[in-house]
């Protein structure tokens, strides 16, 4: 790919040694955009990521490639992070216009699958069994029973995501000519969350191991969300913060010289960022053992956690979220023996151990 500037894009960064990034917009997200990377390779452009599925977005990521001097068209393959639609949302598209690969771990190729063949109400009905068992009020659960009703899971995102072709294997290169990136699997914020590591020396000399495209695992200055991984069919009791917390680790073995992750910006130093999440979570753990002196509901729980605002000015939707990310807390702390469940109530309670 030949780097021939047209009218300035400001949504294009060059990040040197053939790897640029686009700022591809979120529709109505305080995230603000997907960095979706693009990679030089010799059988054309790859892209990490792809960004939300949307017209404005759509347009963004088109706009960035023709900056560069190529197109969707020439798009070579798509390599994908992980499921959530501000990343996987428009490779349909790109595969539609280029002919291009798309490439994902298995675990989120189910979970895409999955979503792809359910019955329009089985999430609804699965969030509104699973609420109900963490103890969420009735007012809350009034507007799903209402779109249950309605059929307005229609219009929910990642209900006919692009199906991959290609699956990625952790540990392994992937076949880019030219090019040397390899598969690290990162679960936690989803099953088949991967990082993916450039083993090239780095285009500035600094010093470690490569760079690395970290997708949502590793931001400079965000927590990505941990939750439940969400099967209806599948009973098995997973432990997603145990998953992060191991693959963080995971990370800072590897001391990339650089990340490029999917939101935010490029940073150095990931070894230093991954213990300070380790204490962020040590700590919120911590915390909501002593919260567990008194019996509590998940949704109690996720009531008095700290969020990035009051709970009651968190909306409708994040504080789906929110209980979430509560009970995978919660699954850690009894996992640790730190917590346990008190029998026999309903909605479950649990207590600190």
């Amino acid at each position: 790919m030949t780097k021939e500037w047209g009218r300035p894009v400001s949504q294009v960064t060059e990040h040197g040694g053939g790897v640029w990034s686009i700022e591809v917009p979120i529709p109505d997200n305080p995230l603000g955009h997907t960095l979706v990377h693009v990679l030089d390779t010799d059988d054309g452009p790859v892209l990490i990521d792809t960004g939300w599925d949307d017209p404005a977005s759509w347009d963004t990521l088109a706009d960035g490639l023709a900056a560069l001097g190529t197109s969707v068209t020439d798009i070579h393959g798509v390599v994908i992070t992980h499921h959530h639609p501000d990343h996987h949302g428009l490779s349909g598209q790109v595969r539609d216009a280029s002919g291009a690969w798309i490439a994902m771990h298995a675990a989120d190729t189910d979970v895409v699958r999955r979503t792809r063949n359910a019955e329009p109400g089985t999430w609804l009905d699965y969030l509104t069994a699973k609420l109900t068992a963490a103890g969420a009020p009735d007012d809350h659960l009034a507007p799903l029973r209402a779109a249950r009703a309605s059929g307005r899971m229609r219009t929910l995102p990642g209900l006919s995501a692009a199906l991959p072709d290609r699956e990625i294997v952790p540990g392994d290169l992937l076949p880019l000519t030219g090019r040397r990136l390899r598969a690290i699997w990162t679960p936690g914020h989803t099953p088949g969350h991967v990082c993916l590591h450039l083993e090239e020396t780095h285009p500035a000399k600094l010093p470690g191991n490569g760079r690395l495209f970290s997708g949502d695992h590793l931001l400079p200055g965000i927590t990505p969300h941990i939750g439940l991984y969400e099967d209806p069919d599948d009973t098995t009791v997973t432990d997603p913060l145990g998953d992060y917390l191991d693959s963080l680790e995971r990370v800072e073995r590897l001391a990339p010289a650089e990340v490029l992750p999917a939101h935010q910006h490029a940073f150095t130093d990931a070894p230093a960022r991954v213990r300070e999440l380790l204490g962020h979570h040590e700590d919120r753990l911590n915390g909501l053992r002593a919260l567990l002196a008194t019996p509590l509901t998940p949704w109690q729980l996720a009531e008095r956690m700290e969020w990035n605002r009051p709970w009651d000015q968190i909306p409708y939707g994040s504080r789906n979220i929110a209980v979430s990310e509560a009970e995978a807390h919660l699954r850690r702390l009894v996992k640790l023996g730190r917590a346990e469940a008190v029998p026999g109530g309903d909605p479950l309670t649990y207590v600190a151990a």
